[in-house]
């Protein structure tokens, strides 16, 4: 925060101090509670990553639930340490990195693997023992609290800055070797308390670590600062009446560790310093800018940071931090609160690459449409009015007279010898817009598929789409070839899947075409019977044979148009059974090609995100 540092009452005006980047990339976490005191397990060996595709079966839009929607952010500090909880939660997030590396980018799942590393590292030590750095700035008295707490002078104190250079530790209890080895501490800072002799002395199997200043003019100490404050258990922050503003501390730090409050410790020293009740109105100011920074407190037995006013230099206020640390060490959950945190904070970091903004899935309007799509590119409209007027054209045939049957031969060869046999080819521009509707088709149901989730999975989705439509232009063209009808001659007609190869005829068609032959009978009967005549084997009688010829002549024209009323109903019946059976065709087609593919990405996405739920603690009973 710019400009804190000439806040309260008794800040002095020091200018402002440039806010630095948050202290994140040394950040390296723990992992399970400890149990009765033993050495926490190793870890046990990360899950398979492999996908289950055999689940894609499942892929309903609304199977898994939007568990994320109306999840609270992770982060708060709230506190559950139970160890089953917290062993869950770290093996989903082991889960939730294995799963995810195929579809993120490496540093986007970095800070996590480095918390599951450093709970790693941290299970394999000492649960008995708890360890707190002692950290703050130039002339606040952090040294001096440390020899006060360890009743010894351990840290050199002085006007020279900065006084400390390098980590001093004071281990209170045996065993503590393995804890300052990994904190990279040497054996000439090692030192013991005066009272540290026995095991069943106050601070027992507390670990304090004296830091060199957060704002040290050397980067060296900076770095040592940063490294140690990411592994250490808790933090006791030290700040006297000058600086407690400071933007250094509170954006560099505070802030960026605001859900680790339940193992902080924030201690306003230098209170001999301040004259009347100054020394409470600079606390409330104190608390007033922790609330700000969203650091909950330890108020009225609420967990958070624990705030106190003392004087190391006189020892007015030591006694009650050493109580509150006492009781702190002793409970020998601090690892699990800092493991908790952790795991809060790097699921916090995560929460843009796994939360959707809306309920994900393909909706059925998406399906339909796609489906109309690749019914519209493979032609199945064309291809039902091909069939509908095939099977009117066959009705015709069956039910026509025979002269105009004939003639009707008679046109279509004359039709084959002058054009040829061949059939054309369809034009060259039919088949680029076809292919651009599929690829049109592809897009549009991916950006459906993908809206809402987060970048990495809704590129992910439409790269999926892309990829299953590869191939999907010729399948549909075998499609439509096999749909193929006699309209034109120029394919022979294949039955569609589900279709059966002879077009079905209705129950009034015998007696059509029986008349019609009734008809053709007659106009034969009568001609045969006045040709008779002529010749003179048949005794003259005009009357008969031409109204026998007559009734044939009109009878037959007759019959073929009521044949063709009665034929449009079938016909177009039968028109509609096509473009139904091609257009399911292309949607089965579209479906095994890209809808599925696009389905077991989304239910990947689901299981990770189910995963990142349980990384977060939030319970999903009952949902």
């Amino acid at each position: 925060m710019p400009g804190r540092t000439d806040r309260g009452p008794f800040a002095a005006a020091e200018g402002e101090v440039r806010a630095v980047t948050a202290v994140t990339d040394h950040d390296t976490e723990y992992a399970d509670q400890p149990r009765n005191g033993e050495p926490l397990a190793a870890d046990s060996p990360p899950k398979a990553g492999a996908w289950d595709d055999g689940l894609i079966a499942r892929r309903a839009a609304g199977q898994a639930g939007d568990l994320l929607e109306t999840a609270p952010p992770t982060g708060t500090g709230t506190g559950t340490h139970d160890d089953g909880q917290l062993k869950d939660r770290l093996d989903a997030l082991r889960e939730l990195v294995g799963l995810s590396r195929t579809r993120l980018e490496g540093p986007t799942l970095a800070e996590a693997g480095r918390v599951l590393d450093e709970a790693a590292a941290r299970r394999r030590l000492s649960a008995r023992h708890t360890v707190v750095a002692v950290a703050g700035a130039t002339g606040s008295g952090k040294s001096t609290l440390f020899n006060a707490l360890a009743g010894v002078p351990l840290s050199d104190t002085g006007l020279r800055r900065p006084t400390t250079s390098a980590p001093i530790a004071c281990s209170w209890t045996d065993g503590a070797a393995g804890l300052l080895d990994r904190l990279g501490i040497p054996g000439r800072s090692r030192r013991r308390p005066l009272q540290g002799q026995h095991s069943d002395t106050p601070l027992d199997g507390l670990v304090l670590i004296d830091l060199p200043d957060h704002d040290s003019a050397a980067p060296a100490h900076r770095e040592q600062v940063d490294r140690v404050l990411g592994l250490v258990d808790a933090v006791i922050w030290v700040v006297d009446p000058e600086k407690y503003a400071d933007a250094m501390l509170h954006e560099r730090y505070l802030r960026p560790m605001a859900g680790h409050a339940e193992v902080m410790f924030v201690v306003l020293n230098q209170v001999d310093r301040l004259p009347g009740d100054a020394a409470e109105q600079v606390l409330d100011d104190l608390r007033r800018l922790l609330d700000e920074d969203g650091i909950a407190l330890g108020e009225h037995g609420e967990p958070g940071a624990t705030v106190l006013p003392l004087s190391a230099l006189t020892g007015d206020g030591v006694g009650e931090l050493r109580e509150a640390l006492d009781q702190f060490v002793g409970e020998r959950l601090a690892a699990a609160r800092r493991i908790g945190a952790d795991v809060d904070a790097a699921a916090q970091r995560l929460r843009p690459v796994y939360t959707a903004g809306r309920q994900i899935g393909l909706s059925e309007a998406a399906r339909e449409e796609f489906a109309d799509r690749l019914a519209e590119a493979v032609g199945a409209a064309a291809a039902g009015q091909a069939a509908e007027r095939a099977w009117a054209r066959g009705a015709n045939k069956a039910c026509g007279t025979p002269w105009l049957r004939l003639w009707r031969w008679y046109e279509a060869q004359r039709a084959a010898t002058a054009n040829g046999t061949q059939a054309a080819a369809p034009p060259a521009d039919e088949e680029a817009t076809a292919r651009q509707r599929v690829e049109h088709a592809v897009r549009a149901v991916g950006d459906a598929a993908a809206t809402g989730l987060p970048t990495a999975w809704g590129q992910a989705v439409r790269e999926a789409a892309t990829r299953g439509a590869e191939g999907l232009p010729q399948a549909l063209d075998e499609l439509a070839v096999a749909a193929g009808t006699p309209d034109t001659g120029a394919r022979q007609p294949v039955a569609v899947p589900g279709a059966g190869a002879r077009p079905p005829r209705p129950g009034w068609w015998p007696v059509a075409v029986l008349a019609q032959v009734s008809m053709t009978v007659l106009q034969v009967l009568g001609g045969l019977w006045l040709l008779g005549q002529i010749v003179g084997v048949v005794s003259p009688n005009l009357g008969v044979p031409v109204l026998m010829m007559l009734t044939g002549i009109v009878g037959g024209p007759c019959v073929e148009w009521a044949c063709r009323l009665a034929a449009k109903g079938p016909a177009r019946r039968y028109g509609q059974d096509a473009e139904r059976r091609l257009r399911d065709a292309a949607g089965a087609c579209g479906r095994a090609r890209v809808l599925d593919p696009v389905a077991a990405e989304l239910l990947r996405y689901r299981e990770v995100r189910e995963q990142y739920v349980r990384v977060t603690g939030i319970s999903t009973t009952g949902r």
